[in-house]
């Protein structure tokens, strides 16, 4: 394993999360171009944050909570990295979530939905 001493960005943990992905075998026979493909790898988080639901409702506590969040970041990461690596997704995904944060945080509050 790499050890870095600067903090990880969001592009090199994706790059890792997908190469130990690929290197376990959950890409093979995928064609990240397809959508039938990628829409059976976005299908996978969905499932993971339903994951987390039925933590919380089961009151399995924070640490199972948590290892399911966790596991929705993996595979969000890992998808964005087979995206790239398949020329899909040209953006970096850390230039992406700085300017969505900023584009959120100048928008109003509840972002005008009506309570």
């Amino acid at each position: 394993m790499t050890t870095k001493v600067e903090p990880w960005t969001l592009v090199d943990l994706a790059v890792l999360c997908h190469e130990n992905s690929r290197d376990h075998g959950f890409y093979d026979g995928y064609d990240m171009t397809n959508f039938k493909d990628i829409s059976c790898k976005l299908a996978l988080i969905h499932s993971e944050a339903t994951e987390v639901l039925e933590a919380v409702r089961k009151e399995k506590g924070s640490m199972e909570i948590v290892d399911e969040i966790s596991d929705i970041l993996i595979r969000t990461l890992d998808l964005y990295a087979a995206l790239v690596n398949a020329g899909v997704v040209t953006e970096d995904l850390d230039d992406a979530l700085e300017y969505k944060m900023a584009k959120n945080k100048e928008r109003p509050h509840m972002h005008g939905v009506l309570g």
